[in-house]
């Protein structure tokens, strides 16, 4: 390989695996490209020594997108910003450039994206590719907010698409699960720095459900979370402010987003794990503990919130209509069931877009998202969640645990013929295939 492109060498290289500890994979060869051209020559030599291609950014999936046998391509090389243009309001960044780290540039050039999901350790592309999203009544997934794409395709073209350019492969790549080509480069719409001001607020269910689409209609952003076993939930509503920023003080803000969050938490989770008979007792106490607060700040400071207790995690997007029904099923299937559920449920909004594979790709969406502490037994909690959620027609994250197949795929999107048609095209030889994207997408 040419240039600084660091390659494994010898019959295996080692062992993946991504940030849940559920998925594992042992690819024959890793690459780390420096540069587009050096990504393009990889894939081409991959395709002619018979290797499957697949892209890892920092494992935040909790399913096997990127697990492979062949080629394993760390991005972590192609991270910065190109370029930013003042004129347009956009950004160009490398693919392997962590949200984080956007984030931060953004705001120290006085930008901002509008909208983002509440972590920021995925790599742009990786974000993007699987439909990570935050919670918003007009404001959509990062996805959405993507203006161009730069992708190598398997015949190892370096392909720029965008609405004006290759619109039928911009319709998708925004949202490629990987299947389409390697992302080298994004460029995103921006705006001037703003702030928000978030309000948190304990609300019972009963009353969060029934004042849930006046709740939505009224807040830029609004979601909330249902302690499992008890009737209490934490809601956050984020609106636009003109300030002055009034962020949280540096003690609280570490007693509510550290000590209690992730350390007291990450406690209670590893106790219940170990003792399942009180984790009800320690929901009563937990969905307590957070008090009600407000303060306002820039926006990824705002959206996003650190992640130290790690988890397994499904989530489905459902028709907006449907979500109160949906989660009012969940508690009642909880309640008569054995389960004990150590994790709340996260209750959010997006409104529809045009991106052919996106969760709420034609429709305003709610997502309902299920999660239980690393190392606790999830099949029974998540496969009865999840025939309530496909009964209602829903679309799972394509990042998080579901056993949905291509076939089903075909029933919830309507544009999922145009994928697969695109991907027959882009990829026909299934170089950049994988058993997950064989699932889901069909052969």
């Amino acid at each position: 390989m040419s240039g600084t492109t660091r390659e494994s060498t010898g019959a295996t290289s080692s062992p993946w695996r991504n940030w849940a500890g559920n998925v594992t994979s042992r690819p024959v060869r890793e690459v780390s490209p420096a540069s587009a051209e050096e990504l393009a020559d990889a894939i081409t030599k991959a395709a002619e020594d018979g290797l499957r291609v697949k892209t890892v950014g920092t494992g935040h999936s909790f399913t096997s997108i990127a697990a492979t046998d062949g080629l394993l391509v760390r991005p972590h090389l192609l991270a910065g910003i190109r370029r930013i243009d003042r004129e347009a309001m956009t950004v160009t960044v490398e693919s392997g450039t962590p949200l984080k780290r956007l984030n931060v540039a953004l705001a120290r050039e006085g930008l901002s994206l509008t909208n983002m999901g509440d972590i920021m350790e995925q790599t742009v592309a990786g974000a993007t590719s699987t439909g990570t999203h935050g919670t918003g009544r007009d404001s959509a997934s990062i996805a959405a907010q993507i203006r161009e794409l730069e992708l190598v395709t398997a015949d190892g073209r370096l392909t720029t698409c965008s609405e004006k350019e290759n619109p039928e492969i911009f319709a998708a790549a925004r949202l490629g699960l990987g299947a389409l080509g390697v992302i080298t480069a994004i460029t995103f719409a921006v705006e001037p720095v703003f702030l928000l001001t978030a309000r948190e607020e304990p609300m019972t269910f009963d009353r969060v459900t029934a004042e849930f689409d006046a709740l939505h209609a009224e807040n830029e952003h609004f979601e909330f979370y249902w302690f499992p076993h008890t009737d209490n939930c934490n809601t956050k509503r984020n609106n636009r402010s003109a300030g002055p920023a009034a962020p949280p003080g540096r003690l609280s803000g570490w007693v509510e987003d550290e000590f209690l969050s992730n350390g007291v938490f990450q406690l209670a989770c590893s106790l219940g794990r170990a003792v399942p008979p009180v984790i009800p007792s320690i929901a009563k106490i937990s969905s307590r503990a957070l008090s009600a607060r407000t303060y306002t700040d820039i926006p990824y400071k705002v959206f996003t919130s650190p992640r130290r207790v790690r988890f397994l995690e499904m989530e489905y997007a459902l028709p907006r209509e449907a979500a109160v029904s949906a989660l009012r099923e969940v508690k009642a299937m909880v309640e008569r069931s054995p389960l004990k559920v150590s994790f709340p449920v996260e209750v959010r909004t997006a409104p529809a877009d045009d991106i052919t594979l996106s969760t709420a790709s034609g429709r305003e969406s709610a997502y309902i998202a299920v999660h239980l502490y690393k190392g606790t037994p999830h099949r029974a909690y998540f496969t009865a969640v999840e025939s309530i959620m496909t009964a209602h027609g829903g679309r799972p994250h394509w990042g998080k645990v579901h056993t949905r197949d291509a076939a089903y795929f075909a029933e919830v999107y309507p544009r999922f013929a145009e994928f697969t048609a695109l991907r027959d095209r882009l990829d026909p030889d299934r170089l950049f295939a994988n058993d997950y994207l064989r699932r889901v997408l069909g052969d």
